[in-house]
């Protein structure tokens, strides 16, 4: 196949991401419009997933929450933080859910490697880990064989964020690429994040 269009769109804030990646899949399900990868950095936000699992630490959180479609539990997105959103059509690309997730995780396994950073998966739980803890958080939807949302990789993020949430469920502590490199604008990650992703498939 073709590779699919990339687009960098900047600081976004949340909501209005998590629409157009809902009206695009949709648009993707019926052939009305091509696969896309779009990558961003979210002003502050904290999202829960379908399930709705609220694992906030204290009885108010230093930013907005947001219910999302997606899959896994509550997470923070924002600043210095990329999001990856493939929307991609699974069904014609003969791909399975957990194929996909493994394609994503490697991705970004193989960015950070790129970059000296050494991370591996964590058996059983979705995203990326590292020996100081977790990196990145993957959480996807998948509609009519089309998946959308995607995963967060933390370039430098503070960690006073996550310390208002147990994230997804686990004890380990977070960090980001600063905790071990002196990381490449945001942008420019992206671009290489999703050209990982692309050459594997």
């Amino acid at each position: 196949m073709n590779s699919i269009v990339y687009m960098w769109l900047g600081e976004q804030p949340y909501e209005p991401v998590w629409q157009m990646l809902h009206a695009r899949a949709e648009s993707v399900a019926i052939g009305q419009e091509d696969e896309v990868i779009y990558s961003c950095e979210h002003q502050p936000v904290y999202t829960t997933g379908r399930r709705g699992v609220d694992n906030r630490l204290g009885a108010e959180l230093p930013a907005p929450v947001v219910h999302s479609d997606r899959g896994g539990e509550m997470t923070f997105h924002g600043t210095g933080q990329i999001m990856l959103y493939p929307v991609m059509n699974l069904r014609k690309r003969e791909i399975g859910v957990k194929q996909y997730v493994f394609l994503l995780e490697q991705s970004c396994i193989e960015l950070l490697k790129e970059h000296g950073v050494d991370s591996k998966r964590n058996c059983g739980f979705p995203g990326v880990w590292t020996e100081k803890g977790k990196i990145a958080a993957l959480g996807v939807r998948i509609n009519k064989g089309v998946a959308y949302h995607g995963m967060a990789l933390n370039v430098h993020v503070d960690p006073a964020w996550f310390a208002a949430i147990n994230p997804c469920g686990l004890q380990s502590g977070v960090v980001s690429i600063c905790n071990f490199t002196e990381p490449l604008p945001l942008s420019e990650l992206a671009d290489q994040w999703q050209r990982h992703l692309q050459s594997l498939l």
